[in-house]
């Protein structure tokens, strides 16, 4: 672990996926981190978070809900930076898709403007996804941080109930571009992290061959799935601005699979 003091930063949703290897990277980075969490948070096993190292001295929980994104202010202020991760969560399809992007939108800016009005925030570094710049009726062979989703096309479930393929990233490659953007002074805008595409006919050859004791969907079982074939995400501006990629298409299975393994899910 690095031991120079990087300052303060924040890091919202800090029990998503994405925010808690955020939160351990930073942490190991050197950075103190305060990272926000639901109100009704308190309920679950947090030592996931609390026990890792530097965790201790260097990690503060807070509760803040982005129905009310005010209630995001104690964590903000005198904050450095803040790493925007937390979306809504729990049965989002029991919730009307305008009232779920109006809560989104609004959450969202309601943060912003408690970082613009915080003296000390210098750079905010925000979470998308992928689904903002692949779906669209213009096929496009490869998209960049130029290209935005028809919204209307989107919107239709009929075109991504069955996706051809999709584009893969590590985890832990997306935590370390995070930080990669929020050091670099002369990052901005819009960064793609994507490390690869694999159609559903290459991933069944390429998993079958890699974990032949593991019982894989055939090509043949697959062949008549006629879905929408996404676009590959172009992570170019990212590499150019020095960030390099860690893993491999090899090493994001390796991972995946040990995981489900330690935890029974497959044998």
């Amino acid at each position: 672990m690095e031991s120079d003091d990087k300052g303060l930063v924040c890091v919202t949703g800090g029990t998503g996926y994405v925010a808690s290897w955020l939160i351990m990277r930073l942490l190991q980075q050197g950075y103190t981190v305060r990272t926000t969490l639901r109100p009704h948070s308190g309920q679950r096993d947090l030592s996931f978070l609390t026990s890792l190292p530097g965790a201790t001295e260097k990690l503060h929980l807070f509760h803040a809900d982005l129905n009310e994104p005010d209630s995001f202010r104690a964590a903000i202020e005198g904050c450095t930076g803040v790493f925007h991760v937390a979306h809504p969560v729990g049965n989002i399809n029991a919730i009307p898709e305008d009232e779920l992007a109006k809560m989104t939108v609004e959450g969202t800016l309601g943060i912003l403007k408690v970082c613009a009005e915080s003296k000390t925030v210098k750079r905010v570094v925000y979470t998308s996804s992928a689904a903002t710049v692949v779906y669209s009726e213009e096929r496009r062979e490869v998209v960049d941080e130029n290209t935005w989703s028809d919204i209307d096309f989107t919107g239709n479930e009929t075109h991504y109930k069955h996706l051809e393929g999709t584009s893969m990233v590590h985890v832990d490659d997306v935590a370390s571009a995070h930080i990669h953007v929020f050091e670099n002074p002369n990052a901005k805008g819009r960064y793609i992290c994507s490390n690869g595409k694999l159609s559903l006919t290459e991933l069944s050859v390429f998993l079958s061959a890699k974990y032949p004791d593991i019982v894989i969907p055939t090509v043949d079982s697959l062949k008549d799935i006629k879905g929408f074939s996404k676009s590959i995400c172009s992570s170019k501006k990212l590499v150019d601005s020095g960030f390099k990629f860690k893993y491999s298409l090899d090493d994001v299975f390796d991972g995946a699979i040990q995981s489900c393994k330690e935890k029974g899910f497959i044998s």
